[in-house]
């Protein structure tokens, strides 16, 4: 109704003149509020009931308890995020403050309301900053820390207000649906959700899924022993990538290699299933991903490093044979999978919220997306004060070495004139190289070995001759204040050593200078050798406008993927919410149980049976390459099948029940190990790369025939 209402109303004098208007209108009242002090104060904030006192009121808590002045173009994020859309506020804008009087409003609704953060610093960071001016409406706020317990997450979930992770929030969830008892639930019903950094968690994150697992591993023997053959085998001969770099397949003389090797007669054999998907999971992580680059190996174990922060990522996994063929390539100890008790995606997560807007620096070159796949209108911020920032054009080089040369020249001249200098890189690898080569110039070097550090780092790196050598986590959430006298000299530089994938993240760099009208500059080096440029096929650059073209191509590719995704996705995120309808009935008494026992076993045999599910899907999407061969297409072979096994599901259930009731009336009931936790790093083909492989595999089956 708010969002209605609020369309409605800017839609009547046009959307910018009718929000000046309004602007205008809280401003007014701002003034006279500020003629009310103490309980004359509060008891006007308890009570206001429209957005335009409720947003007056937020501005004048900021001044009097926080001693922060809301500008008019934070007023108008506030009013946007109001209105259901995603605001883009450059660096530097206050989105953190600009948020308040919308997560205000929603809150006034007493449903709750979850402002979803990236990571466990801002949900405690904002809470306690921001916690006064919610304090003053008399509405409570709690924030969600990873090493909560469950009752204390319970008691922050029933605040009116909630800073969470997006990933502690979805696995709250998922731990919620396989709860024996409704006290164990931490979550009320969702209502609204206030999103920090939306492209962050609605794009990067969006594909993802959440994953609670427990159980017995899997023996991933076999991972060590495809591994001993595998990482002999030559690019090119043995396997080929795919046009952009995002699968491997065998060849002919790789496929014979690994049948020599293990003896089986043709690889494509049903029997030989599990064998094929260990190689190919081999392939793929001696082929496409890279120590230091998109991992890092760290006390003994692997560490997913996040492709467009540049952080490590705890918790995060590739899916169970490809993280198993990675430990296996590096030699370490193999992580326990267990088998997945519930999984969901950030989307489908978000998906379950009846109002979400979201904030963030860099989301016009998505807004297409954030139409497609959530409904969400982007509305663009102007700055406060001129952005002067002097952004020149790219500087493109034959090799990596060539640009690198002329990086350190850059970095060594504009160092001598004392201004700072900030240098982005694409991999931990690239910024210890990088850095190696600085000799004795003083810098800092910020990437995921040390993120420790990142406070202290950052903080100093708007200082007087500062250098500050950063992978992509320098690239968000982050303000750089400059140092004394660093402005006159003409403020911040930043270096961009790569075009990344995103516009998005060159952008979230760009704008670590120029913050609030502050001086600035930035530039791009580019090579001819760069990963962009050789992934997708470009010899030569005729224009420095290059590189932005191949990142539209891939912005179009990817919301290509997400869209393809969540049409297989789907069907099982409707299983899902039809399977927990169900339990949710048992769980609270709304469908009656003869006894106690029987609940139980009820809801134990609905959590195995839909486990078993989850698993056999798995097991379809890794088989469904097999029916191109018959010219059906794989996506309607695959939901087909999804839906005759969910009917299957279904059937057992009601016949499972009773024999594991007489079971546990005379053996007790054993349900299995849960609670583990983490998110999985999807490949971008849900069924592999068909035309390469199934070619080949055609070809060797012909021949054996």
């Amino acid at each position: 109704m708010v969002r209605h209402f609020l369309r409605n109303l800017f839609a009547s004098k046009g959307s910018a003149g009718r929000r000046r208007e309004v602007i205008g209108a809280i401003n007014t009242r701002r003034r006279e509020l500020r003629r009310q002090f103490g309980d004359e104060l509060k008891a006007t904030g308890k009570h206001a009931q429209t957005l335009t006192e409720t947003v007056a009121l937020a501005a004048v808590a900021a001044e009097r308890l926080l001693g922060l002045d809301m500008f008019d173009v934070q007023l108008q994020g506030a009013l946007t995020l109001c209105d259901g859309k995603i605001a883009e506020m450059q660096t530097g804008e206050g989105k953190t403050l600009a948020a308040v009087p919308a997560v205000v409003w929603y809150a006034k609704a007493g449903k709750g309301v979850h402002v979803m953060t990236v990571n466990d610093y801002l949900a405690r960071r904002d809470a306690n900053w921001m916690g006064p001016i919610y304090e003053f409406f008399g509405l409570s706020v709690g924030c969600i820390q990873q090493s909560m317990s469950s009752e204390e997450r319970k008691q922050a979930y029933l605040c009116d207000i909630t800073y969470a992770m997006a990933n502690e929030i979805g696995f709250d969830y998922l731990r919620d649906q396989i709860a024996f008892y409704p006290q164990d639930q931490v979550h009320r019903p969702f209502a609204a959700a206030v999103i920090d950094e939306v492209d962050s968690i609605l794009i990067d994150e969006a594909r993802i899924p959440l994953v609670l697992a427990g159980g017995q591993s899997a023996d991933s023997a076999l991972f060590y022993r495809v591994d001993q053959l595998t990482r002999h085998f030559r690019r090119g001969f043995h396997y080929v990538l795919d046009q952009y770099g995002r699968n491997a397949s065998l060849t002919d003389a790789g496929i014979q290699a690994v049948e020599r090797a293990f003896g089986c007669r043709n690889l494509f054999a049903e029997g030989n299933l599990r064998l094929f998907t260990a190689v190919q999971d081999s392939l793929h992580a001696h082929g496409l991903l890279r120590r230091d680059v998109d991992y890092l190996v760290k006390n003994g174990a692997i560490e997913s490093v996040d492709e467009f922060k540049g952080r490590i990522v705890p918790d995060r996994r590739w899916p169970a044979g490809l993280q198993s063929a990675v430990e296996a390539k590096e030699g370490v100890a193999a992580k326990p999978q267990g088998r997945i008790l519930g999984s969901i995606t950030i989307q489908n997560l978000i998906a379950l919220y009846p109002q979400v807007c979201g904030m963030t620096g860099t989301a016009a070159t998505q807004a297409e997306e954030f139409r497609t796949l959530y409904g969400l209108d982007v509305e663009v911020i102007a700055t406060n004060r001129p952005v002067i920032r002097v952004d020149l054009p790219d500087q493109v080089f034959q090799t990596k070495k060539e640009k690198e040369q002329a990086a350190l020249a850059e970095i060594l001249r504009i160092h001598k004139t004392g201004r700072p200098v900030l240098i982005g890189t694409a991999s931990v690898e690239e910024s210890e190289r990088l850095s190696a080569a600085m000799g004795a110039v003083p810098h800092h070097v910020l990437n995921a070995r040390n993120e420790e550090e990142e406070a202290g780092i950052i903080a100093r790196a708007g200082e007087p001759g500062a250098v500050t050598v950063s992978t992509n986590m320098a690239g968000r959430g982050v303000d750089i204040l400059l140092g004394t006298g660093v402005a006159e000299l003409g403020g911040l530089h930043v270096l961009g050593l790569n075009r990344h994938e995103s516009r998005r993240i060159d952008h979230q760099l760009q704008g670590r200078a120029g913050r609030q009208g502050d001086p600035g500059s930035s530039q791009f080096f580019v090579s001819l050798q760069d990963d962009l440029l050789v992934k997708y096929g470009v010899d030569q650059l005729n224009s420095p406008h290059a590189p932005e073209r191949i990142q539209r191509l891939i912005e179009d590719q990817n919301l290509q993927i997400r869209q393809f995704l969540r049409k297989y996705e789907g069907v099982v995120e409707g299983q899902r919410q039809a399977v927990q309808q169900r339990r949710q009935a048992i769980l609270t008494g709304e469908t009656s149980c003869a006894s106690e026992l029987e609940r139980l076993v009820s809801l134990a045999t609905i959590d195995d049976l839909w486990s078993e599910h989850l698993a056999g899907v798995a097991g379809l999407r890794e088989a469904t390459q097999w029916v191109s061969w018959a010219n059906h297409d794989p996506l309607h072979e695959y939901l087909k099948d999804i839906d005759s096994m969910f009917e299957a599901m279904q059937a057992a259930v009601a016949e499972e029940i009773p024999k594991r009731l007489a079971q546990a009336e005379t053996s007790g009931l054993n349900p299995s190990q849960r609670g583990a936790t983490w998110t999985y790093l999807t490949t971008d083909r849900p069924f592999g790369s068909i035309e390469e492989r199934m070619i080949s595999g055609l070809r060797r089956l012909i021949g054996k025939t």
